[in-house]
């Protein structure tokens, strides 16, 4: 599984969503990319983000599973990611 993050540099929901997210790929082993709204055009369309950002897309074998948008305090967005089946816990 794999997250993406649909974002922009102009939203101020997805500059507080970063800090989350840096600390979960510390925290936990998943895979994640990141895309533009507006540097990554073509690529975010195939998505169909809609008009809210961030979108959470959750991917398996490239193929959409189950999406979520925007802001999540950090305990919550653990918690919907292990719902999902997105992180498994690093192995010290």
């Amino acid at each position: 599984m794999k997250l993406l993050k649909i974002g922009a540099i102009w939203c101020g929901g997805c500059l507080v969503m970063n800090n989350v997210i840096q600390k979960a790929l510390k925290e936990y082993s998943f895979e994640y990319e990141e895309l533009d709204l507006d540097m990554d055009e073509d690529e975010v369309k195939k998505y169909n983000p809609g008009d809210k950002l961030p979108v959470f897309i959750v991917l398996d074998n490239n193929k959409e599973v189950s999406r979520f948008v925007g802001e999540y305090k950090y305990d919550d967005f653990i918690k919907k990611l292990k719902e999902l089946e997105v992180i498994n816990e690093k192995e010290c």
